[in-house]
């Protein structure tokens, strides 16, 4: 039996409108991780202090998100690029010591971010199970992680760093998974600007993820 398809009295589906959530939410990550390599390439000179002022307002630039969605879509369109902006700028002396150090580790964890995202977004997308348990746990897992990363600051442990990255992976393929789907999910396109700051999160961490492995830091 075919799916049944609901009719707005526009005549809109909301199949319809879940298509145009997608191609806006991914407009708008492409946006952000357009304004993300913008501020990677002027911060490259940055003070360690500037960056961690990009990276404080960066966050404030999220959390003001979640209150201009309630009233504006354009403050918050503005607010999430402001974020990508911001986010480049503070992790752009990141980036310059991984390249220093081994300028093929960028390309190798630029190409296996696209495949890790194209892979486990697909499958979140695709599948009918609901993931929402997968948002629950990784948030939790997360502050886990995080946890463990203050411990490595002070306690050397064997292959600490190495096991950080494979369970960041293991954490954001389950919430990459999630939010994907839940952009088929849904149908509600003012939301596409906040969807895309959860997607464009997940490619970050990935990415730093992965280049934290191919780097070969990871051997402490």
């Amino acid at each position: 039996m075919s799916e049944s398809v609901r009719y707005s009295p526009s005549g809109v589906t909301d199949r319809d409108r879940t298509r145009t959530l997608f191609a806006q939410t991914m407009q708008y990550v492409a946006g952000t991780a357009g304004l993300f390599a913008i501020g990677a390439y002027l911060g490259r000179g940055l003070p360690g202090v500037l960056g961690l002022l990009a990276f404080l307002a960066a966050f404030a630039c999220l959390i003001g998100m979640g209150f201009a969605a309630r009233r504006s879509t354009e403050a918050t369109v503005g607010l999430l690029g402001g974020f990508g902006l911001l986010i480049g700028l503070a992790v752009a002396p990141t980036l310059v010591r991984y390249a220093n150090a081994d300028p093929q580790a960028l390309w190798q964890a630029g190409g296996a971010t696209a495949l890790f995202i194209a892979g486990f977004g697909a499958a979140g997308y695709a599948t009918k199970r609901d993931l929402s348990v997968l948002g629950r746990v990784g948030t939790w897992a997360l502050i886990g992680l995080l946890g463990f990363g203050v411990v490595l600051i002070f306690v050397q442990i064997p292959n600490g760093a190495l096991v950080y990255a494979i369970l960041g992976l293991v954490i954001y393929a389950g919430l990459t998974a999630y939010d994907f789907q839940r952009l088929r999910g849904s149908s509600d396109t003012d939301s596409a600007p906040l969807l895309a700051a959860s997607i464009f999160l997940d490619v970050l961490n990935v990415f730093l993820f992965f280049l934290q492995l191919f780097s070969g830091r990871s051997d402490g």
